[in-house]
């Protein structure tokens, strides 16, 4: 049946970690890719995760490789809505694919476009869109072709890539990236930003065999109420990365859930509880809460709530009151075992590493 499918997977997957880690002196792996089998014949349907691994002393091998490779293999079109860019091999794909005819479209957060390899972009006579506001262009995603979407927490600098936790997910759907591309033309084509968006994401749930699939966008798709209403349905553990973590109604639902017996962990960017004020690393620690700052140089960067085991939220949306009220961003709520089994797999390491 089903739950010995999702078992025989989930064995797989350790035994694939297990075999990196022997056959690559003790390092984890950089990505772990689980797949959703298609829905119909031709039909290519499927989620990859990638990992960075600032604990691995290598700065080769990261999870850009593969969104490089996805960039190279590109046919017809490249869409980006990305907060900053300076990865020089993530530039050289996007020339080379503007060079052999492929359509490259570009949205940036306009501080970060005075960057040296923005400005690269711009010269090899590519199109960037800044949002030209006050509010933060925060989106980390990536449309090819029209049938594949790259998000999540990494943007595409070598920091993130080498010395931040973060994810980068691919999501292989033709309905997932027709909801990315609309969220990119109305701000590529109708230079609308933050609040100026209007909601009108096409399918805002798909269901590929069995795996529901939700994308919200932010602000107009009100991403914090479907976040809570996600917390609310937990019956066994929460578990948590935040970078920045501000918001009040989040808090609450986790520690509604945690007064009914639910286990609550987290892990929070030291730098941002050092920096952040109205932030909830306070609270959550005066409760005697299971949580702890990570124990990195850089960035704790991921925004990634797990629940029961079963259910992923992550993308590029902090659990902060800017991402929820002005900035552009994305999360997707991922309602799969196999995938939750893979995050879970970072949360500890991340978690292992605290302090």
């Amino acid at each position: 049946g089903p739950a010995v499918l999702i078992f025989l997977l989930i064995a797989a997957v350790t035994l694939f970690i297990d075999f990196w880690q022997k056959d690559h002196g003790g390092s984890r792996p950089l990505a772990v890719e689980a797949t959703i089998q298609p829905t119909q014949a031709g039909a290519q349907n499927s989620i990859a995760v990638y990992f960075s691994d600032p604990l691995s002393l290598r700065k080769t091998g990261g999870p850009e490789e593969s969104f490089v490779t996805a960039i190279e293999s590109a046919q017809k079109s490249v869409d980006m809505a990305i907060y900053n860019i300076s990865l020089e091999s993530v530039v050289s794909a996007l020339i080379a694919a503007d060079k052999r005819g492929v359509t490259v479209r570009m949205v940036m957060e306009s501080e970060a476009m005075d960057s040296r390899q923005a400005q690269r972009l711009l010269s090899a006579g590519i199109q960037i869109e800044g949002d030209r506001r006050e509010s933060l262009m925060h989106n980390k995603f990536t449309v090819i072709d029209g049938s594949e979407v790259w998000t999540g927490s990494m943007n595409y600098t070598s920091t993130a890539a080498y010395d931040d936790f973060n994810n980068l997910l691919r999501l292989r759907s033709q309905r997932i990236a027709q909801n990315y591309t609309v969220e990119f033309e109305e701000m590529f084509v109708e230079g609308l930003f933050g609040q100026e968006t209007r909601p009108a994401t096409p399918h805002p749930q798909v269901v590929i065999d069995g795996v529901t699939i939700e994308t919200y966008f932010s602000p107009d798709d009100g991403a914090a109420a479907q976040i809570i209403a996600e917390i609310r349905q937990a019956q066994h553990s929460i578990d948590f990365l935040a970078y920045a973590f501000t918001s009040d109604r989040i808090a609450d639902a986790i520690i509604e859930r945690a007064a009914e017996g639910v286990r609550v962990r987290g892990v929070f960017d030291e730098g941002q509880v050092g920096s952040n004020t109205g932030g909830e690393y306070g609270r959550f620690q005066a409760g005697r809460y299971d949580i702890r700052l990570d124990g990195i140089p850089g960035l704790m960067h991921h925004k990634v709530i797990l629940i029961d085991d079963q259910v992923v939220i992550t993308g590029s949306y902090n659990f902060s009151g800017n991402a929820e009220r002005s900035n552009d961003e994305n999360i997707v709520i991922i309602h799969s075992p196999v995938l939750a089994a893979l995050y879970q797999e970072q949360f500890q390491t991340v978690y292992q590493n605290g302090k």
